[in-house]
This record gives C-alpha cells, sequence and structure tokens, in this order.
C-alpha cells in the first residue's frame, strides 16, 4: 500500500511500544525507514523488542524505560531524545493499562493505576513534546490509540473510559489550540486487535478470534490494517487533517452500543474467577520487570 521509505528520516516516540498495538505500529513504521524511539517500563521488554526490529528490518531503535505518570522522568526522556539528533517528527500515545471490573469493586488505587498512565502519562508526554516544537518552530504530529468507548461509554471499565474520553477531547482541543504551529494532533480508536495483554485482562476466560467476537465482519482486527491507518495519520500528505478520531472496529459500535454489557450477567463467583485470571497476569508481567 505504502512506497518504501515512506517515513524516511522521520524521527518517531511510541509510548508503550515494546509490546502490544504499540510494538506493531512501531515495527511499521520502521519498515518504512523511520528512525524509532520507543518507550515503556521494563527495560528488557524495550530490549528485546528493539533488537528483533532491527534484525528485520534493519534502521535505528532507542529505548527508553521510565513510568510515564513521573512527568519529570518524562521530561528527561524528551530531553535525551532531542539530544540524541534533534527534534521529532511524531509521537504515537499508546502506552495504557486496563482491566475488566466492576465499579463498586474497584479500589482507589485500582482507579489511579489506570487512569495515572492512561489520561495523566499521555498528557505529560504530550505537552512535553509539543512544547519543545512549538520552541523550535517544528511541526509534529501526534496520534493518541483511544476506544471507540470514548463515543458510547462502556461499563467495567471506567477509569479506562473516563482517562480515554479524555484524552479524545485533549485531541481536540490541541487540535484547535496548536494548529497554528504546524502540530496536528488525531486520534484511533481500533476495536478489538486481540494481544495477550489486552485478551487477559479485558477478557481472561473467552479468547477474541473471528466468529466469537460480534461485528458486521464477524471478525477481529488484523494488524495490518491497524498499521496502515497508523502510517496514513503519520506521514506528509494529510497535513489539513486534525482533531479527528478515527473509528477502526469494522462498525461494531454502530452494531452493538457500549462494549462490554453482557458482563452484566455475572455473577458474584464469575466476578472472583475474573479477579483471579487478571491477578495471575499482572504477577506474570511484573515478575518480567
Amino acid at each position: 500500500m505504502f512506497k518504501d521509505g515512506l517515513l524516511a528520516c522521520k524521527r518517531i516516540l511510541v509510548t508503550g511500544g515494546g509490546s502490544g498495538l504499540g510494538r506493531e505500529i512501531a515495527e511499521r513504521y520502521l519498515a518504512l525507514g523511520a528512525h524509532l524511539y520507543i518507550c515503556g517500563r521494563r527495560q528488557a521488554v524495550l530490549d528485546e523488542a528493539a533488537a528483533e526490529l532491527v534484525a528485520a528490518h534493519g534502521g535505528s531503535v532507542k529505548t527508553f524505560a521510565l513510568d510515564i505518570r513521573d512527568a519529570a522522568e518524562v521530561q528527561a526522556m524528551v530531553d535525551a531524545i532531542w539530544a540524541d539528533g534533534g527534534a521529532l517528527d511524531g509521537l504515537v500515545n499508546n502506552a495504557a493499562g486496563n482491566f475488566v471490573s466492576r465499579t463498586q469493586d474497584l479500589s482507589p488505587r485500582g482507579f489511579d493505576a489506570v487512569a495515572n498512565i492512561v489520561l495523566h502519562g499521555t498528557f505529560y508526554v504530550t505537552q512535553a513534546v509539543g512544547k519543545r516544537w512549538i520552541a523550535g518552530k517544528h511541526p509534529g504530529s501526534v496520534i493518541s490509540i483511544v476506544v471507540t468507548w470514548v463515543r458510547t461509554g462502556a461499563p467495567f471499565v471506567v477509569p479506562s473510559a473516563m482517562s480515554k474520553a479524555g484524552v479524545d477531547v485533549m485531541t481536540k482541543s490541541l487540535a484547535v489550540e496548536w494548529g497554528p504551529y504546524g502540530i496536528r494532533l488525531n486520534a484511533i480508536a481500533p476495536g478489538i486487535f486481540p494481544t495477550e495483554g489486552a485478551n487477559k485482562r479485558l477478557s481472561p476466560t473467552q479468547e477474541w478470534k473471528d466468529g466469537v467476537v460480534r461485528n458486521p465482519m464477524n471478525r477481529v482486527g488484523r494488524m495490518s490494517e491497524l498499521q496502515n491507518l497508523a502510517v496514513f495519520l503519520m506521514a506528509d500528505g494529510v497535513e489539513w487533517l486534525t482533531g479527528e478520531t478515527i473509528a477502526i472496529d469494522g462498525a461494531g459500535h454502530y452494531q452493538n452500543g457500549a462494549s462490554f454489557t453482557d458482563l452484566a450477567d455475572l455473577t458474584d463467583e464469575q466476578w472472583a474467577a475474573m479477579r483471579e485470571a487478571i491477578r495471575r497476569k499482572d504477577e506474570k508481567d511484573k515478575a518480567l520487570e
């Protein structure tokens, strides 16, 4: 679909770029010639991803292990990137956290774990990069990964729905505020693109696959489809496209409305089993840190 070298010489940061959707997007950018920076909390995961991506596609992938919930750490990363060769050209806000839970069962710590990454962390990175762009009179493109729930709401994922809605509003607001500087902001709202982390935390008892998920096309998304949209929004030639949130879900949210409504029928025992499955996944991930 895209010509070789389409993103040559573009310097792009992908948050949460060591795994999941972030890694998939980063890989497509690298294959099209971008100079990549990826960040996340686990250095080992980042290093493994960077090595595999470079082995497959060549090019440059540099890593930063940090917690984007810490504004000072974010600023230090952005300063280091600028010192490493100049301004970024693009930012993909992908880092996130989420899990299904009845809202009455949420602890303040559980709510903050999601909101501090998705809402606060996304803002910290966007502001730190945007300030540099404005000061240096450098145009840039920001893509934020949100959810279709920003249009419909969603039960049982309230911290994420609230936080992603904030990112969606940030996208629209800064498209106006920063447009005069040549900075554009758009968002992608993916439907179900299966990754291990998302499946284990959002549907721990059922595998997401074709024929199981409910949407007009009766299938899950293909990673190449998400990658292609992310490339289109980052490439030159669509500079007048800004302030938009584009859903890529096979029209699922038009058919189904809010997500996770089927969980309203679960019993207390089933919720307990869900919590235990999510806890085991979290412990497995922490063991890798």
